[in-house]
Order: structure tokens, then C-alpha cells, then sequence
């Protein structure tokens, strides 16, 4: 096992494009980092770089205390989990698995003893003679797995290993992995562009957008204490709510109404009336009929046309429109919009998603009355997207619903 440190690790292409923008990560011995973004943002190019796969421009790359910038991937000592499997279709389970100790000539008793420890903890010891081709998609993504522990190299890399999977199959997969990692305690990095992968997996995670990393923290601090409108919109599923506001001191001018925002949520030296992007993700949100006394002081409540009605046994999601207005305001949502493929467009009609309890009664095209959460609204600045709202307290941090433990 060994730390991986990268200062101002670049990748430059050809014709200038810069798909990695001088990163710097330091990833701890034994640490699983998770590096996350959308489409085309260069997580995939970065953890080709720590492997060797892609060359760096600039910058320094380190494995442990050794620079690697000009080792080929063989001599980095670092096993790679593909997207694909890359499992070899005339070799058994045995064999895929036992592979890579092969090339390395190690001796057959050995081979043995390793193959069968890893099919033990992968649960693949029944099928160590099926062909990859009379496996689940699971099961090979296990044996990829296996063919890296084997090799008790000092990092694992991931690259997008669930993707291929369907949905009741990566969360199993996910719940192996985090399994399988505390178990060998083998610093790790993992790729993925979604984010509840992130969140449920990482001790931190790395958000990336074009190529520079907006924010590097635990997924709780990443939930609770976004440093920009990139990573607000990026963490949490489904994605906060992002709305054009006026900030009058403590009082906040929303498409839905005024709220009054508690002294925590204030920003330092913000008397002066100022434009501000607000974000309220969809759980801030209750029908209020069912707020409870303790919590309904903490709120305020507007009066709103419920559009669409999403049900999903535990709660439900309700859509309720507002004009989000032209303007720079306008046009910085559609920019971020675009960077996160979400729709949004300057000068029409959007909507508020809000997460409503089971319990709630609202019904489609009627109206209802619906309680936000004024504790948990976070403020931007519309010109550089960086928040405004103060870092909260570590004892706040624990109000976070579905947030991560440290």
C-alpha cells in the first residue's frame, strides 16, 4: 500500500486542450477516494495518469515517496479494475483470476493459495471453473476484482466499474466493494459520474468540472457545506434547487416569496441589497399540514400549485413551478445547467422539486401549502458561483437527511 500525492498534475493535448487542469490530491495510505463529475470533466484522463495509461504534461506524480511521472503502468505497481471487465472469454474464473501472478512467474502453490483466498472473499468459490460467458455481470465484475487483489498491489484504481450493471445490481456491488476495501485496507481510487456511488463509498471525494477540482471533503461536509453552485448542484439526488433571489440583510426576496433567513445562513458583511442564487435541495421542503410544531418556527411557508406528482412508496416528489427570470442570474443557472446536464432555461417556466412525506395528501393541479426548512438555504454568489452562505458547525452537520458519516 503507499499514498498518492499529484502538485499541479496537468494533461495537454496536442492541440491545447486541457483535459487536467493542475490537480493537487494527496490521497492517504490506504484512504478510498472517489474522484466524480459529469461526462467529460477528466476523472477518467486523471486515474489514467496515476496508472500511467496517459502521459503528464506538467506537474509531479508520486507513489509513495517515489516520482513516477516516467514509469511505464508495470512498474507502478497498481491494479486496474475496468469499466468493461477486460476479463479474457477462453480462460475460467481460475484462470482470469490467477493471471496477472502468472506473468509474474509466481510459483504455482502460491497461485493456488491466492486464487482461492480471493474466491472465498468474493464469493466466486463455486464458480472458479465457469467460463466469464456463464457469469451475471456481477459475478465478472468480481472476478475483475479478484485478478487485482491477487497482486496485493499498492493501490486499487476503478474506473466506472457499475456502470454496465443494472440498478439493483450496483448496489450490491457497492456494498462489496466498500466490503472489500475495508477488508484489505488497499488505498484506493474510483472513478463513477454518479454521485450516490460517490457519497455512499468515498472517505472523500474529489468533484470535478472541466478538467479543475471544485472541491475535495467528505461527502457529508460535500452535502452540507458546498464550496460552489458547481457542487450544490452536483451532490445530492435529486439535485438542489437553484433559484434567482434579492438579499435584503437577513430577509430573502425568493420567486415564491420572502423568508427570513436565521443568522447562521447570513453572510458576513451582507447589509447592502445583492442579487444571490439561492439553493434549497428537494428535503428542505414539507407540506406544511404536516410539519410538526418543533419544526414549523424553523420555516416559512408559501402557498404553491403542484404541477406533477412523482410517488414512491416512502415519499413522494411534487413539482411546483415558478419563473425563474432573465437576466445574468438567468444565465449563470443555464450555464451551470448545461456543465451538469440538467434542464434549465433563462426566462421561462421552471420547477421546484420538493420531497413531501408519504404522509402528505397534495394532489396533482390542485394547490398546497409547503414549508422550507430556513436553516438549510445556502446562498451564492451569481457573478463567481461561490457560496456566501458561512461553513456550518460540526454539530449542525448531524440535521443533514441521508448525509454520510465522516
Amino acid at each position: 500500500m503507499a499514498a498518492i500525492t499529484m502538485r499541479g498534475v496537468t494533461k495537454r493535448y496536442p492541440d491545447g486542450t486541457e483535459a487536467v487542469k493542475a490537480v493537487d490530491l494527496d490521497i492517504a495510505d490506504g484512504e478510498f477516494v472517489i474522484l466524480v463529475g459529469p461526462s467529460g470533466c477528466g476523472k477518467s484522463t486523471l486515474l489514467r495518469m496515476i496508472v500511467g495509461l496517459e502521459d503528464i504534461s506538467d506537474g509531479e506524480m508520486r507513489i509513495g515517496d517515489e516520482l513516477v511521472n516516467d514509469r511505464a503502468p508495470k512498474d507502478r505497481d497498481l491494479a486496474m479494475v475496468f469499466q468493461n471487465y477486460a476479463l479474457y472469454p477462453h480462460l475460467s474464473v481460475r484462470e482470469n483470476i490467477a493471471f496477472p501472478l502468472r506473468i509474474a512467474k509466481v510459483p504455482d502453490a502460491e497461485i493456488t493459495k491466492r486464487v482461492e483466498e480471493a474466491a472465498k472473499v468474493l464469493e466466486l468459490t463455486e464458480n472458479l471453473d465457469r467460463k466469464p460467458a456463464n457469469l451475471s455481470g456481477g459475478q465478472r465484475q468480481r472476478v475483475a476484482m479478484g485478478r487485482a487483489i491477487v497482486r496485493d498491489p499498492k493501490a486499487f484504481l476503478f474506473d466506472e466499474p457499475l456502470s454496465n450493471l443494472d440498478a439493483k445490481l450496483r448496489v450490491q456491488m457497492r456494498t462489496e466493494i466498500a466490503r472489500i476495501q475495508r477488508k484489505y485496507g488497499t488505498t484506493t481510487v474510483y472513478v463513477t459520474h454518479d454521485q450516490t456511488e460517490a457519497m455512499t463509498l468515498g472517505d472523500r471525494v474529489a468533484v470535478l468540472r472541466k478538467g479543475v477540482v471544485q472541491q475535495v471533503d467528505s461527502p457529508r461536509n460535500l452535502y452540507n457545506d458546498p464550496a460552489n453552485l458547481f457542487v450544490a448542484g452536483f451532490i445530492g439526488s435529486p439535485s438542489m434547487n437553484l433559484l434567482p433571489g434579492v438579499l435584503r440583510g437577513s430577509t430573502l426576496e425568493l420567486p415564491f416569496g420572502s423568508v427570513e433567513l436565521p443568522a447562521a445562513r447570513v453572510p458576513q458583511g451582507g447589509g447592502a441589497e445583492r442579487q444571490v442564487i439561492a439553493g434549497i435541495r428537494p428535503e428542505h421542503f414539507e407540506d406544511a399540514s404536516i410539519v410538526g410544531d418543533d419544526d414549523r418556527g424553523h420555516g416559512s411557508t408559501f402557498r404553491s400549485r403542484v404541477e406533477v406528482i412523482e410517488w414512491m412508496g416512502s415519499e413522494l416528489y411534487a413539482y411546483l413551478p415558478y419563473s425563474v427570470g432573465g437576466g445574468s442570474v438567468g444565465a449563470k443557472l443555464d450555464e451551470l445547467a448545461a456543465d451538469l446536464d440538467l434542464e434549465q432555461t433563462s426566462g421561462d417556466d421552471s420547477q421546484i422539486v420538493a420531497r413531501f412525506d408519504a404522509a402528505s395528501r397534495v394532489s396533482e393541479g390542485g394547490d398546497a401549502e409547503v414549508w422550507v426548512d430556513v436553516r438549510r438555504v445556502h446562498l451564492f454568489d451569481p457573478d463567481t458561483g461561490e457560496t456566501l452562505t458561512p461553513r456550518e458547525t460540526a454539530g449542525s452537520r448531524d440535521h443533514a437527511p441521508g448525509a454520510v458519516q465522516d
